[in-house]
């Protein structure tokens, strides 16, 4: 990470998957297996990184409580670009052999995990599975909940020591998020108030926590959209 971080990177993309174990041997997943994951997270960000996470729910080994425990671990965890689908099976991998063998396979699929449809036939019934699945969303993008998981990786964070200078664009978007965001939009509670605890406790990341915020909006417009689309039962052909 050090290394890392002397070359440039700032930010890493990590496949967390799922925080149950059996999940995790599910999908081997083995180098996440046996260790605290949200210290492992904590590790990064403290190092310089930002943590982008994937996390994918519809394994064997889900129960009912697994949307709440994904919601739980993303807030705690201050991954703020927490990137969750539910679990599909492309042709040609070991999962979809196994899944057609056990005659579990609907279809092909285009590999948009970030649909509220799968190719697989779950364990858990399907509405169970998109009905929890649309709630994560809903979760963990709200205004409130999102602020609070941009303060605590705010909290965590340890900024390099070669820091970027201030431009023009900086201060540009400044002033049209303090107007889109903390005047008409619903959020601006949130957004003032962010704002101001990094100015009392972490004033060197400001500009982070006002990119953090432009952020929020844009997701916030995807999941929304997402929950407009309809819960598909079937995927039928892959795209061409």
């Amino acid at each position: 990470m050090d290394a890392m971080r002397r070359a440039g990177f700032n930010t890493v993309f990590v496949g967390i998957e799922t925080p149950d174990a059996a999940g995790l041997k599910e999908c081997n997943k083995r180098q996440n297996c046996n260790r605290d994951l949200l210290e492992s997270v904590s590790r990064m960000q403290r190092a310089g990184l930002q943590v982008q996470g994937g996390f994918i729910v519809g394994f064997d080994s889900d129960g009912p409580d697994i949307f709440q425990r994904q919601i739980d671990f993303i807030q705690r965890s201050g991954i703020v670009m927490a990137m969750v689908g539910i679990l599909q099976a492309p042709a040609g991998t070991r999962l979809y052999e196994r899944l057609n063998g056990e005659g579990r396979i609907k279809g092909f699929t285009g590999g948009d995990n970030t649909a509220c449809d799968t190719n697989i036939q779950p364990v858990m019934s399907m509405k169970a599975l998109q009905e929890g699945y649309r709630r994560i969303f809903e979760s963990i993008y709200l205004p409130k909940p999102y602020y609070r998981r941009v303060q605590q990786f705010l909290r965590e964070y340890r900024r390099p020591s070669v820091r970027p200078a201030m431009e023009i664009a900086h201060l540009r978007a400044f002033f049209r998020s303090s107007w889109r965001l903390g005047l008409v939009g619903r959020e601006r509670f949130e957004y003032w108030k962010l704002l101001g605890w990094t100015l009392l406790r972490r004033r060197d990341l400001f500009a982070m926590a006002v990119t953090f915020s432009i952020m929020g909006f844009h997701f916030r417009k995807v999941y929304e959209t997402q929950l407009k689309r309809p819960c598909l039962d079937e995927v039928t052909s892959p795209r061409a």
